[in-house]
């Protein structure tokens, strides 16, 4: 079965957590996926550790945000791009890209300093996508914004 193409970047959506448009960098060196996060404080839900944050799934943009919450799967250390280690909560979430919906881990982590808001690293790719570095958006285009998910800061 052929293997779905994706471009270095795509439009991604995060409906477990509420995200209907984020651009993602899909990132073939990281090997796990990262979202941008803040405000991130773990809390107990039902006796269970989950983790609440918040996201701007804008890039250049820090005015709207989308509150969030998630069961924590892990709590581990990941190290950058600059090999710079750091302790990050693990999350499974539901992604969806074109017309494919799956289930990955991604990491939650600062990225208001990069240019992506959200890293699509190869474990969640694994099996399922051909990356084409020279193409854009193969699999997506950018969503309608649902305003109702967007809070105005």
């Amino acid at each position: 079965m052929p293997q779905t193409i994706l471009g270095w970047r795509e439009w991604i959506s995060l409906p477990t957590l509420g995200i209907s448009a984020i651009k993602a960098k899909i990132d073939t060196g990281a090997r796990s996926s990262s979202l941008h996060a803040f405000d991130i404080s773990a809390i107990e839900v039902n006796g269970e550790p989950w983790v609440e944050f918040k996201v701007h799934p804008q890039q250049h943009e820090t005015v709207e945000f989308v509150a969030c919450r998630a069961p924590i799967k892990d709590y581990r250390q990941v190290t950058d791009s600059g090999g710079h280690r750091s302790m990050r909560y693990v999350i499974e979430t539901s992604i969806c890209i074109g017309g494919e919906q799956f289930l990955a881990e991604m990491t939650l982590a600062d990225r208001s300093q990069m240019l992506f808001r959200m890293l699509l690293g190869r474990t969640a790719m694994k099996n399922r996508y051909t990356v084409d570095p020279s193409r854009s958006y193969c699999a997506s285009q950018k969503p309608g914004k649902s305003a109702s998910q967007i809070i105005p800061s």
